[in-house]
């Protein structure tokens, strides 16, 4: 039998496969800082575990129900890639699943997050967790741990996705929901910082590929360039909404994301009461407009995507609706009165025009 030439070829090792665990350990180094600055007292231990630990407070709570939610950034992510801007993306990411968190009343508690890298470079994993400390920060929840996994051959090695999942509590009997709802409730709207997170499949092909429209390039609409734009973290409303749900009878809140503003409230909504929304009640940023013009997408296409300057609405008490906005208000929040629940057949729909758009 012939020798094996085995023998003569050079050693696998995992780094040769496209793994290293050296730059791995160097990110988790550079990420420490971040990662600490998204605390709460009940968190136990530090990084490094195999498990994240929180410690509820059961004094707090008569009967504590938990919530979770997970969520990504989709395809947000390809504008940061292009910039080579990877330290507000983590915002986006908490804000998608902490203000799912807040629509029953849950006061988030904790975030985990998956970062999925062709290779990872340190730099660019701490500018992710940078940005997820931070929003983490904004909504009063704890950064309790994550994982970096790097994908060669899976993923290019520019390339990468993340994900986080979110646990928040809510007293029982504080749960918000579709039993709240009365005929008559008044739904209060939560201006958006533009884009948020969702239906960037279209606003790239638009505004990219269709328009040819530089990420570098200034726009005079937004009075920055179309990058800074696009790249303009999502609003983070989990403490507005909670801080809301204490001062006044808030019945329910939707999360306005994929699926955009009707369907989205449609959801909180009981069987038999539906409502009416009112688009002259307020003018959508210039990025909704130029969407809709360059690519000449149609009112009912650019509504079931965008969030169309809406990021967040609470369902309230007719009695409570002064006191609602003066919160918001308050918080800096802009709010306005978009429309009102009733008794109707007929499906949740936004009615009349925008001005101006």
């Amino acid at each position: 039998m012939e020798q094996s030439d085995v023998t003569d070829t050079a050693k696998a090792t995992y780094a040769a496969s496209g793994v290293s665990i050296t730059a791995g350990d160097e990110a988790v180094e550079k990420l420490k800082p971040w990662a600490a600055k998204a605390q709460r007292p009940e968190v136990l231990g530090g990084i490094g575990g195999f498990a994240g630990l929180f410690k509820l407070r059961l004094d707090r709570w008569k009967e504590p129900v938990l919530a979770s939610s997970t969520d990504g950034v989709g395809t947000k992510i390809a504008v940061a890639q292009a910039l080579d801007k990877h330290d507000t993306v983590g915002i986006d990411l908490v804000a998608m699943v902490v203000d799912d968190l807040v629509v029953c009343g849950a006061e988030p508690l904790f975030l985990q997050d998956y970062i999925a890298i062709g290779r990872v470079v340190p730099d660019k994993v701490a500018a992710l967790v940078k940005g997820i400390s931070e929003g983490c920060v904004l909504a009063g929840c704890a950064l309790l741990g994550g994982e970096t996994a790097e994908h060669p051959g899976l993923m290019g090695e520019n390339d990468y996705d993340i994900s986080g999942t979110g646990v928040g509590v809510v007293e029982a009997s504080g749960m918000l929901g579709p039993d709240r709802v009365r005929d008559g409730d008044v739904v209060i709207a939560m201006g958006s910082s533009g884009l948020h997170s969702n239906g960037y499949s279209l606003a790239r092909h638009v505004l990219l590929d269709i328009g040819r429209m530089p990420l570098s390039g200034h726009v005079e609409e937004f009075g920055r360039t179309l990058g800074e734009e696009m790249l303009e973290p999502t609003r983070i409303y989990a403490k507005d909404c909670l801080a809301l749900a204490a001062e006044a009878e808030v019945r329910t809140f939707a999360h306005i994301t994929g699926g955009g503003l009707a369907a989205n409230l449609a959801r909180v909504l009981p069987e038999g009461l539906s409502a009416r929304l009112d688009r002259g009640t307020w003018t959508p940023a210039p990025v909704f407009a130029m969407i809709a013009q360059r690519g000449r997408v149609d009112r009912e296409e650019m509504e079931k995507t965008f969030n169309m300057g809406i990021g967040m609405v609470a369902v309230v008490s007719p009695e409570d609706v002064d006191r609602s906005l003066a919160v918001l208000t308050a918080r800096h929040v802009p709010a306005w009165v978009l429309g009102e629940v009733s008794r109707s057949a007929e499906p949740t729909a936004l009615v009349g025009d925008h001005p101006r758009f």
